[in-house]
């Protein structure tokens, strides 16, 4: 039975597949590209103070189409800056998200917070392609890379100088992702088969988390005392995109879920 994920994934292989690119040529690309901001460190630094933010321009999602009747990246940006974001995560994706790579230089060039390119990573041509694009870091979902993929993937954001965060969903995912190395990694309560939200998966995982790796909670996030949780259980930043975009006024929105003490464990 093919699932959201499945879908998707398929669909970015077959686009792979249909326009062969030489991995070379890519790299060479990329590093004539701007060269990365420092996505971990400026999260790092904001943690410093508390609770950390990566806010999110998303169009749409395949579970709810579009989120916003019409959406202005550079000006969502500016407005995720003032409320104290520490970095941007802009979608990538078209045909399923209605992002473009457009979108993400119109953050860039509204901006200065570094942004990860939010995407499904299935080549390593996709993590050259994320830099070429002014991208600061790259998405790596455990569920869609096999260990050989990510490791690929992750030598080669680190050879372009860009982050990684690697997305899990669960503990057996965490497992891997740490045995490979990783050490940014986001837990998305959303599962990428069913698009349900699991309000206590991240919570569940964050004991997982050796002191070493800088976490981050994903999707599900309704508002300043769900922040305040995932900081009490451990995570050092959270990754808020669909409550921001819907937000009558994401610049307030964004300084009420930052700043919240990070519990013991956390990065």
């Amino acid at each position: 039975m093919e699932t959201y994920l499945s879908g998707i994934v398929a669909a970015h292989k077959a686009d792979h597949a249909a326009t062969p690119r030489d991995l070379n040529d890519a790299i060479r690309r990329a590093e004539a590209g701007p060269r990365p901001r420092g996505f971990r460190a400026a999260l790092e630094r904001s943690a410093t103070e508390g609770l950390a933010l990566i806010a999110e321009v998303k169009r749409r999602s395949p579970s709810l189409g579009a989120l916003v009747g019409s959406l202005d990246p550079a000006s969502l940006a500016t407005s995720y800056a003032a409320g104290g974001a520490a970095c941007c995560s802009v979608l990538t994706d078209e045909a399923f998200f209605g992002g473009s790579a457009e979108d993400l230089a119109a953050v860039r060039g509204s901006v200065d917070l570094p942004i990860l390119r939010k995407d499904f990573t299935v080549d390593p041509i996709d993590v050259a392609d994320a830099r070429a694009m002014g991208a600061d870091a790259v998405l790596l979902i455990a569920a869609v890379l096999s260990d050989g993929e990510l490791a690929r993937c992750l030598e080669l954001a680190s050879h372009l100088a860009l982050d990684a965060l690697v997305e899990v969903h669960d503990e057996a995912e965490l497992d891997r992702a740490l045995t490979l190395g990783a050490d940014l990694i986001g837990v998305n309560q959303r599962d990428l088969v069913t698009f349900a939200v699991d309000q206590e998966r991240a919570v569940r995982l964050a004991a997982s988390m050796p002191p070493s790796v800088f976490s981050v909670a994903e999707s599900g996030i309704r508002g300043p005392a769900d922040a305040a949780a995932l900081a009490s259980a451990g995570f050092s930043a959270i990754l808020v995109g669909e409550l921001l975009v819907k937000s009558a006024d994401p610049q307030a929105l964004a300084s009420t879920l930052i700043g919240y003490d990070i519990g013991r464990g956390a990065a």
